[in-house]
């Protein structure tokens, strides 16, 4: 006899084998994702299933087998669309509305009495920076602006879980960065947010906490590091800046885990490429201590977001 989880306990999104097809097409294909508290980035090519599992989380479509829970429940239950906060990347406004309109009607859809709705409304309008602004028509905001105002209607029922379809796009800088104090602020207070990015510069500065989907699957979850501290033959690229190259040069093939290297630009450097970070770096330093070689300088060229996405996805770091 099994026994329900109780929804305190549960995960805020948990999706348990889900494949979905379109027809003929499979768009995910056995994805198995657990999410509680904090901030996960959702990165993958054009293609990868990002805005499947989004509509699969959200409950705006179903399986075609496994299971997609919010604290529990079914996704798609009724019951859940309190939990769920949702931003998407399209746009679907009523544009001769201004913005605070548009905000104090979600308001009221979601089921506000008269009373709280105002108080509602200009709580996320403050929240997103936008009272200034919220009485001008939506078909004149700006794509950052109309970011705003659909991120205000993903908080006015304050939910548990955020899902968030590019929310930094069309964004200035100094928007870019009120948004992520605002995300981080979020999951301080205990929510989790799955937020979907092409940027990931920005998204590196957000959280090193991703998922990454090829080709209907999860290639990876987990911080960068433990990513790459899975990746045993991940190919990394290292610059050592020094006074006398060539003579580390006589030495690197034998190092554990070096298959290259070349000469930099400037003559006093190499670009060496190896494979395992915790072999080849044990083998770097005894070798510099044993031979007496002077390192000036040591920088990984490579460590990033977009060279771990491009070796999983077999190229090219493009989302």
């Amino acid at each position: 006899m099994s026994t329900a989880v109780p929804p305190s306990t549960a995960p805020l999104l948990l999706l348990e084998q889900v494949s979905k097809w379109y027809g003929p097409v499979l768009s995910l294909n056995q994805v198995t994702l657990e999410l509680n508290a904090g901030i996960t980035g959702l990165v993958g090519p054009n293609g990868s299933g990002k805005s499947t599992l989004i509509k699969l989380a959200t409950g705006l479509i179903a399986p075609s087998l496994g299971r997609v829970t919010v604290r529990g429940r079914d996704a798609s239950d009724w019951r859940t669309r309190h939990s769920i906060g949702y931003c998407p990347d399209h746009d679907a406004f009523y544009e001769d509305m201004s913005g605070r309109e548009f905000v104090r009607a979600m308001a009221k859809l979601n089921g506000f009495a008269p009373r709280d709705v105002t108080d509602r409304s200009e709580a996320v309008l403050d929240r997103v920076g936008m009272v200034e602004r919220a009485d001008r028509k939506l078909r004149g905001y700006s794509k950052g602006m109309r970011q705003r105002i659909k991120l205000a209607q993903a908080l006015l029922h304050d939910p548990e879980l955020l899902i968030l379809d590019e929310p930094l796009s069309g964004i200035d800088p100094l928007g870019r960065q009120e948004m992520l104090e605002l995300f981080h602020e979020l999951a301080g207070q205990g929510k989790c947010l799955l937020i979907s990015s092409h940027e990931l510069e920005e998204l590196e500065k957000l959280t090193s906490h991703v998922a990454i989907l090829s080709r209907g699957r999860i290639a990876a979850v987990g911080t960068l590091q433990q990513i790459r501290g899975l990746l045993d033959d991940y190919p990394m690229t290292v610059r050592v800046a020094l006074d006398d190259p060539k003579e580390l040069a006589k030495h690197l093939l034998g190092i554990d885990g070096v298959i290259g290297f070349d000469f930099d630009d400037t003559g006093r450097g190499l670009i060496i490429r190896a494979r395992s970070p915790e072999r080849f770096f044990a083998g770097f330093q005894t070798l510099i201590l044993d031979k007496g070689i002077e390192v000036r300088e040591m920088e990984p060229l490579d460590d990033s977001a977009h060279a771990i996405l491009g070796y999983l996805l077999g190229g090219s770091g493009k989302t």
